[in-house]
């Protein structure tokens, strides 16, 4: 028996020193979070929380263990047995500077004690008001306290992330939420800061722990009948079942990413079809100037707009001729450019152009003409398989008021023939007639583009967050290849891929694995 439990404890020792190599991670997410590998959590930080500009109330946020005596100098209140306010509960009071005695202002402060505040460290707020004066007087008395000093560029939510308050996708949330522009981006961002992605991510990396922590369980102790019969068939299904998840992630058309930096769609079409008149009309100013000439645009010009709460990147650009003008050509040329960069392309087609074919002709025109517009599918560069497909569509038949009646009606009759590939629409710049039809249609596509953030699983946000994922599931291939020839490199394949998806979230410790494996195999009994 004495013999026995030897051998256990030996192989345990051996055990917890390849185990411990996991640390490895936690030093690969700290130099990604910081250069020199080291926090100032003892410092107190202050700085301007709300916007920067004149408004009615600011709101200075400090932070850190001189927070209380901070609040108690600027509100006169030095003496350590004078009470701070009631935490999380707003006290009007009389500012003061401290050396100075000059008051300051006179505004609301709060107390949050640690560990509940959003750094998880003692803070205090001064809801004071937004005069530059009253701002600049009070951070400028702050200042000038001991250990205080002013916050660097996001460090509030550093603190907060080192504070496991929260963990980097949901850090990546909030700066979201604080930049959303749309409706859309408002709630995607709000789905990601609650957590949503978050959890997602920490369920993958709770699996593959325990798939790690049993195949290293099964090379240290099979040899001895500790560990029960199929453990190694019980991981193979685990990890086949994960990696059909991340897949199904991956396999989102980009959509979460689209929504968060703004889908690109991008007018294109022959010269004076109206291409910028319909970029001023969506952006309702005159973004581009119009002109009977013909390529008046030379160059690609931009503007945000909102669609149905979506965030739209709109691209206008020169009409697509031959040219000797190398200026003009130069514009033709990044005008394909963009169009094969593109989410979406509304092809804009001068209508009354159509009327002199034959209407059996109208058809092959439109087709030849968006042959002309779109890029031809042509295979992809570099580590991906299959073919670069041309954007989505738009078909835009401007210049309806030149059309009388019957000759709107044939037109629409060809598209009718057509089907629904690619959804056009018949209007008019010039009077508005049939815009509301193309702002309809238009809204309809962004929105299948972004997806709607509130239904179905979380969405990816970042191209980091794939990268990571992707390098996951290359790792967990490592196991595929290795399960038979040697479980050490199998185990390795998983531990990378835990390593990977441990730097979406910034959050591993080899610890954990060990629970899981003292706990799942009560080794040693």
């Amino acid at each position: 028996m004495h013999c026995v439990i030897g051998e256990v404890r030996k192989r345990s020792s051996t055990f917890l020193a390849r185990t411990l190599r996991c640390s490895a991670i936690k030093r690969a997410i700290s130099d990604g979070l910081d250069a020199t590998g080291e926090t100032s959590m003892g410092e107190t930080i202050f700085a301007l929380s709300s916007g920067q500009g004149k408004c009615g109330v600011a709101v200075i946020r400090v932070s850190g263990p001189s927070s209380a005596l901070a609040l108690r100098r600027l509100t006169a209140r030095a003496a350590a047995s004078q009470s701070l306010p009631t935490p999380r509960k707003a006290m009007l009071r009389t500012l003061i500077h401290p050396l100075s005695k000059e008051m300051l202002d006179r505004g609301l402060v709060l107390w949050f004690p640690g560990p509940h505040s959003f750094t998880g460290e003692d803070s205090a707020e001064f809801h004071v008001h937004g005069g530059p004066a009253v701002i600049t007087g009070v951070l400028e008395a702050l200042g000038s306290l001991p250990d205080l000093r002013p916050a660097e560029a996001g460090e509030f939510t550093r603190r907060a992330f080192h504070a496991g308050k929260l963990d980097l996708t949901e850090v990546e949330g909030l700066g979201d939420l604080i930049h959303a522009e749309t409706q859309a981006q408002r709630r995607q961002a709000l789905r990601q800061m609650g957590g949503d992605l978050g959890r997602l991510y920490h369920d993958w990396s709770h699996r593959l722990k325990r798939c790690l922590a049993h195949v290293e369980a099964y090379i240290d102790f099979s040899e001895g009948d500790l560990i029960e019969d199929g453990v190694l068939n019980h991981v193979d299904e685990s990890l086949r079942l994960l990696q059909r998840e991340v897949e199904d992630h991956l396999s989102d058309e980009r959509k979460g990413e689209r929504l968060r930096s703004g889908v690109q769609v991008v007018i294109a079409g022959a010269t004076n079809a109206g291409k910028s008149s319909l970029l001023n009309m969506l952006c309702q100013r005159p973004a581009a100037i119009v002109s009977p000439v013909a390529g008046t645009t030379r160059d690609v010009v931009e503007t945000c707009v909102d669609i149905g709460g979506f965030p739209v990147l709109l691209s206008d650009t020169a009409g697509l001729r031959d040219t000797q003008d190398s200026v003009e050509r130069e514009g033709v040329r990044r005008a394909r450019e963009r169009v094969r960069q593109a989410d979406l392309a509304l092809v804009v087609v001068d209508s009354s152009q159509l009327i002199t074919h034959d209407p059996q002709h109208i058809a092959s025109a439109l087709d030849t003409y968006m042959a002309d517009v779109l890029p031809s599918p042509s295979p992809t560069t570099g580590d991906d398989d299959g073919m670069v497909t041309p954007p989505r569509c738009l078909l835009v038949l401007n210049k309806s008021d030149l059309l009388s009646e019957e000759q709107q009606q044939c037109i629409m009759g060809v598209l009718a023939e057509r089907g629904d590939q690619p959804r056009a629409c018949l209007m008019s710049c010039h009077t508005s007639g049939g815009v509301t039809d193309f702002l309809f249609l238009l809204k309809d596509t962004v929105k299948i583009l972004c997806g709607d953030p509130l239904t179905g699983g979380p969405s990816l946000t970042q191209a980091r967050h794939r990268a990571h994922l992707l390098e996951c599931l290359r790792c967990l291939g490592q196991y595929q290849r290795y399960r038979d020839l040697d479980l050490a490199l199998a185990a390795e394949g998983v531990r990378l891929g835990l390593t990977a998806l441990a730097r979406i979230t910034g959050r591993v410790g080899a610890e954990e694995i060990l629970d899981i494996i003292f706990r799942d195999f009560c080794i040693g009994k």
